[in-house]
């Protein structure tokens, strides 16, 4: 499953991949949707950022296709990664091969045109991500993204906010100013160590007590203090799913950049699914219903 070529720097983001996926156990409802994947390069064809704070292991669309098809995944929505900045070339390449099943959140700056909007809303696009995350350098700027969300609201488009734990206190009464969907990132990047007590999680919940924002239960071996197989992941997104059934999203990750200690096998992390999603009607809204409606319907 490995792409052959690699990016014009040696790979610093964390280790490779796993291209190995055992077969899961889980049989996943059809139109299942990984809500969170990206593509990388090849860097000799879609080049990454220069100013960028890793450089991946090459993972591109073939690759993540044949990785889908492997865990019996029918739809996805490609997140755009720092790695290849705001250059989004390689991701709508890989939503025009997708043929109407996948989708993408864009980066973009400050300052982008309501023209490129246009294009990338034409492309597959549904969103925008910003990051506030210290690994992968300056957060994303408070003026710039209101600036952002002003000018994509028209398009009915969301924000995907990636954030360390951490922030979550500082962060939400920027938040709340923001009248668009919002889809936080990887249950909030919480430390499963701390407990479902922790501030950090507490805060989450009480976010998302505001209808307009949904949370990715993906992410399993980040928040994961325990290693494989990340079981003690499982009690924050079965309270998030649980609680808030319409407004969870999961996704695989992959190919799991800055991942450093516990690279996971995509197969495994689909045979979660039963613990985070413990009945068919959740693991239905969870994989199905929910995603179709922000990313298909919406």
């Amino acid at each position: 499953m490995s792409d052959s070529s690699v990016g014009s720097k040696p790979a610093t983001g964390g280790l490779p991949y796993d291209t190995a996926p055992k077969t899961p156990e889980t049989k996943l409802p059809t139109g299942a949707c990984d809500a969170h994947c990206h593509v990388f390069g090849p860097g000799d064809v879609f080049p990454y950022a220069p100013g960028r704070t890793y450089t991946p292991v090459d993972a591109g669309k073939e690759t993540l296709f044949a990785l889908h098809r492997h865990l019996g995944i029918d739809r996805s929505v490609i997140v755009q990664a720092s790695c290849h900045g705001r250059d989004n070339t390689a991701m709508l390449d890989a939503i025009a091969a997708g043929e109407g099943r996948y989708k993408g959140i864009a980066m973009v700056d400050a300052d982008v045109s309501t023209d490129e909007l246009q294009r990338l809303d034409a492309g597959g696009i549904k969103g925008v991500r910003f990051n506030f995350v210290r690994h992968l350098g300056a957060d994303a700027d408070i003026d710039g993204v209101l600036r952002v969300v002003d000018k994509i609201g028209p398009l009915g488009w969301h924000l995907v906010v990636h954030f360390d734990a951490d922030r979550l206190e500082t962060l939400a009464p920027v938040l709340d100013r923001i009248p668009l969907t919002m889809v936080i990132d990887h249950m909030g990047r919480v430390d499963a160590s701390q407990g479902l007590d922790q501030l950090a999680f507490r805060l989450l919940l009480n976010l998302m007590q505001d209808e307009r924002f949904w949370v990715k239960v993906s992410g399993s071996e980040r928040i994961s203090r325990a290693g494989p197989p990340f079981h003690d992941a499982i009690p924050f997104a079965r309270a998030l799913v649980e609680t808030f059934p319409d407004r969870v999203l999961w996704g695989t990750d992959f190919p799991h950049p800055n991942v450093k200690r516990f690279m996971p096998n995509d197969g495994d992390l689909v045979d979660l699914l039963p613990l985070m999603a413990p009945t068919p009607s959740l693991m239905q809204s969870l994989l199905v219903d929910n995603p179709a409606r922000l990313y298909w319907t919406a």
